[in-house]
């Protein structure tokens, strides 16, 4: 069974794209959900997250108020590689340990979505990279849209990743998502093909 990665940019369509690869029985696995997990009230990772931003990140309800932290991070690189330090292990040893759980008889693939691949060098332990582009346009009214914030705000967040050009570049399967929806279904039905889906 071949281990595939899907990245892409910030509000590049990749749920999307990961979600129609599920439809067609493909397993896959979203490391924003084990991210999450990853600093959960409770867990290690919370602890740090709180140790390195102070308490200013907690919600009244005990967890993690995600924009505040996203507001730090979107606009300090060393703040974002500190959480990024904080949460990425957790998410590499848990991506790992889904891939040995499936049955490699079973299926010709199983994915990964994995939105900083690159950034934090994981694409040399997956047998192919796939990566959801659309144009800069289009993504930024989407990150506008999707978070609620200001053009400004939303390109501190896009461009706090690599430039979605050079994830192309280095992709070895790209599904553009700036057409129609049919047209984005029909490119992952091409690429689920030759991938080896049935």
């Amino acid at each position: 069974m071949r281990r595939v990665a899907l990245t892409g940019g910030i509000a590049t369509g990749k749920s999307y794209v990961r979600a129609e690869f599920e439809r067609l029985g493909v397993p896959t696995i979203d490391s924003d959900l084990l991210a999450r997990a990853a600093v959960a009230p409770g867990t290690p990772g919370f602890s740090l997250v709180v140790e390195r931003f102070g308490a200013t990140v907690i919600d009244p309800d005990g967890a993690l108020n995600r924009k505040k932290l996203a507001s730090i991070v979107f606009s300090d690189s060393l703040a974002r590689r500190d959480l990024e330090a904080i949460v990425h292990p957790h998410v590499r040893v848990a991506t790992n340990r889904w891939f040995a759980s499936l049955h490699s008889s079973s299926h010709a693939f199983a994915i990964a979505d994995i939105p900083l691949l690159y950034e934090v060098g994981l694409e040399k332990h997956f047998d192919a990279v796939m990566v959801a582009a659309c144009d800069d346009d289009t993504q930024l009214r989407r990150v506008v849209e999707r978070d609620g914030v200001s053009d400004a705000e939303a390109r501190l967040r896009i461009d706090a990743q690599l430039p979605i050009d050079e994830k192309v570049r280095r992709a070895d399967y790209v599904i553009r998502t700036d057409a129609s929806l049919a047209d984005t279904k029909r490119q992952v039905q091409e690429v689920y093909r030759r991938l080896g889906g049935k």
